[in-house]
């Protein structure tokens, strides 16, 4: 089975471009796929040890037992439909571990990408080399995805399907993107003059981020919104443009830290208990809504901003004061606060109108 030099060196190097592997990539799946096709028409020797050898320089095929040559006559045209299909299923292999090496260094930095498809579950989107899916638990809320969208995504991580091919898993909803937004558009942040110290987020709606100024004279929250708050819009306006951010500096004095993680809403008075992470804090009637949110969201992302359980307590006047309902109610133990915090009741969240919230927050985001 001789293949003219020339021939054969121009085919091996075409299909080892083409896939992104290297040519003995491919002659190592040659030599498996004459292995098998031999085994498969002479099933007798199926439990003998063969060795498949092809030259670099012709692409002559032998097969050897015991360093000697076994190869049957016209065995090169009997096999071939099968060496074939061996062939090309271990260059998708190899294909395939280039392809996830290629992004495994990828993890945890923002790549691009553009929706290849849409089942109503989940998307598919093309970033390059490969294909990556953005589960529905990894999307934003509320937001919709058509053929031909480009998104900015989350590389989250690879992991492996059932047949065990690379599946590469990005995120729309992961805090981790907000970060990379703003290590993108701040170089404060990616220079480490800014410190990021941590993100929540409840994906499209609203998220809080704590940074930290390393530096004296420099202003975190003021490098993170930017001049006229260009810094921030831009990355609302990758997020689609509905997610609010909460830019918080962040405090080693965790009462005034957790005043600030209630913005926009003054805070009256803070009640620690540091030990069992629960605070009490006082706020006047008007503001409660604020410091609550709609839905429970503002004291939620909160609490799992500060690590402590809250309680808004309203005062209705200077003499009367009415406790509300907890903002966050945890049994267990305190250190779960972060992830199995619950909403407030809605209807007390809704009682002041919503264009009051926005027009606070706007002021606080400007300042």
């Amino acid at each position: 089975m001789t293949i003219i030099k020339t021939e054969f060196a121009l085919a091996l190097n075409q299909v080892a471009t083409e896939r992104g592997i290297s040519p003995d990539d491919v002659l190592t799946s040659i030599e498996a796929a004459i292995i098998a096709a031999y085994k498969r028409e002479y099933p007798e020797s199926e439990t003998e040890e063969f060795v498949a050898q092809v030259s670099r320089e012709t692409g002559e095929t032998k097969i050897l037992k015991e360093g000697k040559d076994i190869t049957p006559p016209g065995f090169g045209r009997i096999a071939a439909q099968t060496a074939k299909q061996v062939i090309l299923q271990k260059i998708r292999e190899a294909e395939k571990k280039t392809v996830a090496a290629h992004y495994q260094a990828q993890i945890g930095a923002l790549i691009k990408g553009r929706v290849i498809r849409y089942d109503g579950y989940n998307a598919y989107l093309d970033i390059g080399k490969a294909e990556a899916v953005l589960p529905r638990e990894e999307q934003m809320k509320d937001e919709r995805y058509s053929v031909n969208d480009s998104l900015i995504v989350y590389l989250k991580e690879i992991s492996q399907d059932k047949f065990g091919n690379p599946r590469i898993i990005v995120s729309r909803s992961d805090s981790k993107l907000i970060e990379e937004l703003f290590k993108r558009e701040v170089p404060e942040i990616s220079n480490g003059t800014v410190e990021v110290k941590k993100t929540v987020r409840e994906a499209g709606e609203r998220a809080k981020i704590a940074v930290y100024s390393t530096q004296s004279g420099v202003d975190p929250v003021g490098a993170c919104v930017g001049q006229k708050g260009v810094r921030v819009q831009t990355v609302t306006d990758e997020l689609g443009g509905k997610e609010k951010i909460d830019i918080i500096q962040w405090n080693p004095d965790e009462k005034l830290f957790l005043m600030a993680s209630l913005s926009p809403a003054k805070i009256t008075e803070v009640e620690l208990d540091s030990k069992n992470r629960k605070a009490k804090v006082t706020v006047d009637e008007k503001e409660a809504p604020l410091a609550i949110g709609r839905g429970g969201i503002n004291v939620n992302l909160a609490s799992r901003l500060t690590d402590f359980e809250i309680d808004i307590i309203q005062l209705k006047n200077e003499t009367t004061e009415t406790k509300g309902e907890p903002a966050v109610e945890t049994k267990d133990e305190p250190s779960e606060i972060e992830t199995t915090v619950e909403a407030p009741d809605e209807k007390k969240a809704d009682e002041t109108p919503e264009t009051k919230e926005e027009e606070k927050e706007e002021e606080t985001t400007k300042a």
